[in-house]
C-alpha cells in the first residue's frame, strides 16, 4: 500500500529532512515506486508537485528535496496501486476548492466494493477509490454547510460520521487539510511526533541524515509530523489509534473532546 506524510506547524517551515527520508521509501529503500506527490499551503495559496514516476527517481522530487519551501501545512504521498493504473491523475494529493478555501487528500488502504456515484459538484477525474472519497467527504460537508465555513467543532463530528462510513469498506488511512488544521484519520498504520523545546537532533531511518533543530529553530516553534511510519529511530513517535480522528492545528494534535479549545 502506500505512505502518507504530513507536516502541521505554528510557524511556517520546511520539509526537506522528512521529505529527504520519506521520499527514499519510494523505490530506494522501499516498493512504493506508482508515483508520488506533495502538497504546500502557503497563505490561501497552495503549491502541488505530482508525478507518476518512482519519487527516488522524479526530478520533480529531486526540487522539492532541495528547495526548502516554508509553510504550515504540508500533505505527501508515495503510491504502490492498488486501484488505477500508473498515471498522473492517480496520484495523491488530490486538490479541491470548499468554501473558498483549497482543501487537499491522501489516502493509505484499499475500499473494497466500492463505487459509489458521485452525483454532486464533487467528481473524479483519475480512477482511484481515493478521489472518489474525497469527492464524497466534500459532497458531504458541502451539503451540510452550504453558506460558509462553519467552526472546527461543528466540521468535526461531520467528518467522523463520513469517515466512519467509508472505513467500512476497507482500509482507510488519510491526511486531509484545509491548510488551517490538518485532520489524520487512522485505520491500521499512522504515526506522529511533537517536536517543541527543547529541541534536539534528529537520525532518519531510510537516509543515514542527521539534523539538530537547536540549529533551526526558535524556542516557540511547534512543529507536528505525521507518517504511516516512524521516519526517525532515535526520537519517540506516537502511534494513532485505529478508528482515531486527530485535528492538528499549530502544531498540537487535538482529538474530539479538546476541539472547543481551537
Amino acid at each position: 500500500m502506500c505512505q502518507l506524510l504530513g507536516m502541521n506547524c505554528n510557524v511556517p517551515t520546511d520539509i526537506c529532512f522528512s521529505f529527504e527520508g520519506f521520499s527514499a521509501r519510494g523505490g530506494k529503500t522501499d516498493v512504493h515506486q506508482d508515483g508520488w506527490g506533495i502538497a504546500f499551503f502557503e497563505g490561501l495559496g497552495c503549491r502541488l508537485f505530482i508525478d507518476s514516476k518512482p519519487a527516488i527517481a522524479s526530478p520533480v522530487a529531486e526540487v522539492v528535496r532541495r528547495y526548502p519551501i516554508h509553510s504550515t501545512n504540508v500533505i505527501a504521498h508515495i503510491r504502490k496501486a492498488t486501484q488505477g493504473e500508473i498515471a498522473l491523475e492517480n496520484c495523491h494529493p488530490f486538490i479541491r476548492e470548499l468554501w473558498g478555501h483549497y482543501w487537499v487528500f491522501a489516502h493509505n488502504g484499499n475500499l473494497e466494493n466500492f463505487d459509489p456515484e458521485c452525483a454532486g459538484v464533487y467528481k473524479p477525474v483519475g480512477k482511484t477509490d481515493s478521489e472518489k472519497a474525497f469527492c464524497l467527504i466534500l459532497e458531504k460537508l458541502r451539503s451540510t454547510f452550504p453558506q460558509s465555513k462553519p467552526a472546527l467543532a461543528e466540521i468535526y463530528p461531520v467528518l467522523e460520521e463520513i469517515t466512519k462510513s467509508l472505513a467500512q469498506h476497507g482500509i482507510f488511512n488519510y491526511l486531509l487539510s484545509d491548510g488551517e488544521h490538518l485532520f489524520s484519520h487512522c485505520s491500521t498504520n499512522l504515526h506522529y511526533i511533537v517536536r517543541q523545546a527543547p529541541f534536539a537532533s534528529a537520525h532518519s531511518i531510510d537516509e543515514d541524515v542527521t539534523v539538530d533543530f537547536r540549529e533551526l529553530t526558535n524556542e516557540d516553534d511547534r512543529v507536528a509530523v505525521i507518517a504511516t511510519f516512524p521516519l526517525t529511530d532515535n526520537e519517540v513517535w506516537t502511534q494513532i489509534q485505529p478508528g482515531e480522528l486527530l485535528v492538528f492545528q499549530d502544531g498540537w494534535p487535538l482529538n474530539s473532546g479538546r476541539l472547543e479549545l481551537s
